[in-house]
């Protein structure tokens, strides 16, 4: 690390071999500690920021202000030209102190750098493709007219009012005048995107127009800056200016800009695929920020703003299935650098550079200008595109905040000598404004529900299927078996709103909605996706009618290590949570009236509802004999602990009551129980229900039953089962990330003409799998098909595979293949596969994937599916050799792709 910072103190500060080693040693001891008191300083800056920020963001969300334009105003108060200049105990200059001329240091300035890339490369990934290709002519227009508009009407703005404010007549071609104007043709998408964001405008007509519009509004910016910078230069140096050269480095803006976007929306599929072999979702999310970086800063090369290249990557990616893994993945990065960006914008505004009287009315006035150029500008031009005046005047508010970009521009300005401080001020005293006043305004026109297009855009057609289901709990098995089917199949699965039970499965171009609606599962896709949805439904249903039979036959408890008195005499108590803190004097009874199951369980809820804690009585109990049919609560040693989920209770709540005598409670041991703890949870609502399960079998067996029989008041019951605590919760262990599959199937691959048999000799379904799996099994693809063949017996046990019209699909997940094979026979006369509707099954397709690693099972089921419903079924029968089969099949497949 020495060797490195001494390097360092060479570059910096210029130093030659040829100086005396004492010299040299000097030298670099004190750049080493230059460098770590401003590495220190840059720590404490960055920290001071983020808190300094958040406040801020939360202070203005409070009332029901843009975020954004709090972590503004963050950044002013704490920068060098307020707070952040007072010096303190080891920080004579502050803590912000001036680096030179720019407010901040290098080092700050870079991470906002960083933030700005990040904050626009989110904003492209978020971004509706085909919205902002049907209003990219839209936002062009938007984008050209505001950068006219504010560009003239900001250079006569100093043309008529030079003479007031500087002492002097200024023209329209004067340095200072065409500075102006460029200043005020900017505009900061970061800005106007973060309140977009925020109330999740960014995909509305509206939202696209801005972004496109901003996009273009930049490249004409940078183009207008540098024709002023040539005829700055050529002005300073009194010779002719080369409009050639310029009108070159203009197309060469505009033509890497265009090829840029049209590169990275054509191949946006391969950089997905790309991305994928990463495999681990954080990964992925990483490297798609490398990618944003390196494009940025190859468009800053080219004469471009680095978060044109940032933005142009995000909307690439926008569309491929790996868009919210990134999203997801890079949160925390965005939710750390962003409120950077703005906190550090805010610290370049230094109202003190504002001169005299007659230099403030001109930047007031010359904001007022900006501001209106922008609105009218921006506004009228989207009149012409389906907009209604609430739409453009959305739009054109959107193109007013100026920003870091006009604050770069005023800074390149400044360095050119073209202008001077006190009209530097004039530029951030506009830039100020703009920023502040556009914000509260764009968010005040978005809080209105109503539409800004005079004709709504009709969304893609979608279809959708829903599937009730008997109770909750099936329902959430099923979705949580489909989640898993999907990820094996290669699909993204992201969960949007897990608390409203909403999910999106992409893969490539196929986006599935899901969302679990009380006991449906209801599905929201493109009509030809809806057969990969059935058929994954279908093999779920099938696993859970397979478990229910397996349940079927009585649960062995103690073989399960399911004694929940096993090993707890041995164990400590628990730590946690109190089970007395869950109950009450007026739910226990020491003298139980009721002498059979049902009416100690009455009982208990009537204590409950005399406490005032159940809101339906009949809703508990019906709760409770329920989960007493499925599995009776008596434990052993005369102890039941009743139980149930309901919605009749808004918290944890429990009774206890003792029957000296004893109660028949079905127990495990067969013995009557004497002690019962009802125990009742709110139903989708957080509560520990199983971890105050587990604390109360711990304590039921280290010697409470006997001491609460013992018990001779209410309270002594409490505070007997006040020793035992309820189990702290495990820390969550991060999901195991979901692993991309292979790209989009294509059905032929798996199709094989010597895997196909024109007359199957069987004349049952045992019979045809068994031909089928000879078959595959004299190709080498299996190993001794006896135990595969067992295996899809008991699959067609559980549920034949008879889908109805003539076609069957026997199918099994097995150890005994690597990869996806399948079988093809036809019989004519048909073979009883218990058909949906009835009927015998001529074209039978075996189908055997693998168990240990993703396929696309689900995928090729519901392809197979489509396929044998759109084939002529007629010529696939007269086929008369497995080649003409194959032929016949390709061809189909081929034409419905």
């Amino acid at each position: 690390m020495r060797l490195k910072l001494s390097t360092l103190g060479y570059l910096s500060l210029g130093f030659l071999p040829v100086l005396a080693s004492e010299e040299a040693n000097e030298a670099m001891a004190l750049t080493e500690a230059s460098m770590a008191h401003r590495m220190m300083l840059l720590v404490i800056q960055l920290g001071l920021i983020l808190f300094a920020a958040k406040l801020g963001n939360m202070l203005f969300e409070r009332f029901h202000l843009p975020g954004c334009l709090g972590e503004l105003t963050a950044g002013i108060a704490v920068g060098p030209h307020l707070l952040g200049k007072v010096g303190l105990p080891g920080f004579p200059h502050g803590l912000f102190p001036m680096a030179g001329e720019f407010p901040v240091s290098i080092e700050l300035y870079g991470f906002c750098v960083v933030a700005s890339i990040v904050l626009l490369f989110m904003v492209g990934l978020e971004t509706d493709l085909a919205m902002f290709l049907r209003y990219s002519v839209a936002g062009s227009a938007v984008g050209f007219g505001g950068v006219v508009a504010s560009f003239v009407l900001g250079d006569l703005t100093a043309v008529f009012l030079g003479e007031f404010a500087f002492g002097r007549s200024l023209g329209f071609f004067d340095p200072a005048c065409l500075f102006l104007g460029v200043i005020s043709t900017a505009t900061s998408v970061g800005i106007t995107a973060r309140v977009l964001a925020e109330k999740r405008k960014l995909d509305t007509p509206e939202g696209v127009t801005i972004l496109a519009g901003a996009v273009v509004d930049d490249v004409l910016g940078i183009i207008m800056l540098t024709v002023v910078l040539g005829l700055v230069t050529a002005s300073s140096m009194h010779g002719r200016v080369d409009w050639g050269h310029i009108g070159i480095i203009a197309v060469k803006a505009v033509g890497i800009w265009l090829a840029a976007t049209a590169i990275g929306l054509l191949s946006a599929r391969r950089i997905g695929t790309l991305l994928k072999l990463f495999r681990d979702r954080a990964a992925i999310a990483v490297m798609a920020l490398g990618l944003a970086l390196v494009l940025s800063g190859l468009f800053e090369e080219a004469g471009l703003a680095m978060i044109i290249g940032a933005y142009v990557m995000g909307l690439s990616l926008s569309r491929t299935d790996i868009a919210h893994v990134v999203r997801d993945k890079l949160t925390p990065i965005y939710v750390f650098l962003v409120p950077l960006f703005f906190g550090v914008m805010g610290m370049l505004v230094d109202f003190e550079a504002l001169g005299s009287t007659r230099i403030l009315l001109f930047g007031l006035v010359y904001s007022v200008v900006a501001v209106a150029a922008k609105v009218v500008g921006g506004g009228l031009p989207a009149l012409l595109f389906d907009f209604n005046l609430r739409g453009a005047s959305r739009v054109g508010l959107g193109m007013v905040p100026r920003g870091e970009v006009a604050l770069i521009v005023a800074g390149v300005g400044l360095a050119a000598g073209a202008l001077e401080p006190d009209v530097f001020g004039v530029a951030i005293l506009m830039t100020a404004i703009s920023t502040f006043v556009a914000p509260p305004l764009l968010g005040y026109l978005f809080n209105s529900p109503a539409v800004g297009v005079r004709h709504p855009v009709k969304k893609e057609a979608e279809a959708g299927v829903s599937f009730p289901f008997p109770t909750r709990d099936i329902a959430e098995w099923v979705l949580g078996r489909l989640l898993r089917t999907f990820e094996a199949e290669g699909f993204f699965v992201h969960d949007l709103e897990h608390e409203h039970g909403l999910y999106q499965l992409r893969k490539d171009a196929c986006i599935i909605n899901l969302t679990e609606e009380g006991t449906d599962l209801a599905f929201r896709c493109a009509e030809g996706d809806l057969p990969l949805v059935r058929t994954a439904v279908y093999e779920v249903l099938c696993e859970l009618q397979g478990a229910v039979r397996r349940l079927q036959e009585p649960v062995d408890m103690a073989r399960m290590g399911l004694d929940m008195h096993q090993g707890a005499a041995l164990a400590p108590a628990p730590k946690g949570l109190q089970i007395s803190s869950f109950l009450n004097a007026q739910a226990v009874r020491l003298r139980l009236r009721g002498k059979t199951k049902t009416e100690v369980l009455n009982e208990l809820v009537g204590l409950l509802a005399d406490a005032g804690v159940v809101t339906d009585v009949a809703t508990v109990r019906n709760d409770l004999l329920a989960r007493e049919e499925s599995m009776s609560t008596g434990l052993v040693d005369g102890v039941a602990i009743p139980h149930a989920r309901t919605a009749a209770v808004s918290r944890l709540v429990c009774a206890v009551g003792m029957a000296p005598d004893g109660v028949d409670f079905d127990s495990i041991d067969g013995e009557p129980s004497k002690v019962f703890v009802l125990t009742l949870s709110p139903e989708g609502a957080p509560a520990p229900h199983v971890q105050f399960m587990a604390a109360l079998g711990q304590a039921m067996a280290s010697g409470v039953c006997e001491r609460l029989l013992a018990c001779r008041t209410e309270q002594e019951v409490l505070r007997v089962l006040g020793s035992a605590a309820v189990p702290a919760p495990a820390p969550a262990s991060s999901p195991a990330a979901g692993k991309p599959g292979r790209e989009t199937l294509v059905l032929k691959d798996y199709l094989r003409a010597d895997l196909m048999i024109p007359r199957l000799s069987g004349t049952t379904p045992d019979a045809v799998v068994e031909e089928l799996l000879g078959l595959l099994h004299g190709q080498g693809l299996i190993p001794h098909p006896s135990a595969i063949q067992a295996a899809v017996h008991e699959r067609e046990e559980a549920m034949p595979t008879g889908l109805g019209s003539g076609i069957a699909i026997p199918h099994v997940r097995t150890d005994a293949v690597k990869d996806l094979v399948c079988a093809v026979g036809l019989k004519p006369e048909g073979v009883a596969f218990g058909s949906l509707d009835g009927g015998p099954a001529t074209l039978v397709v075996l189908t055997l994937s693998p168990s240990d690693h993703p396929t696309p099972h689900v995928q090729f089921m519901a392809s197979l599916v489509r396929l044998l419903g759109a084939v002529d079924r007629q010529r696939l029968e007269q086929a008369g050799t497995g080649e003409e089969m194959h032929g016949i099949l390709v061809a189909s497949a081929t034409a419905t792709a």
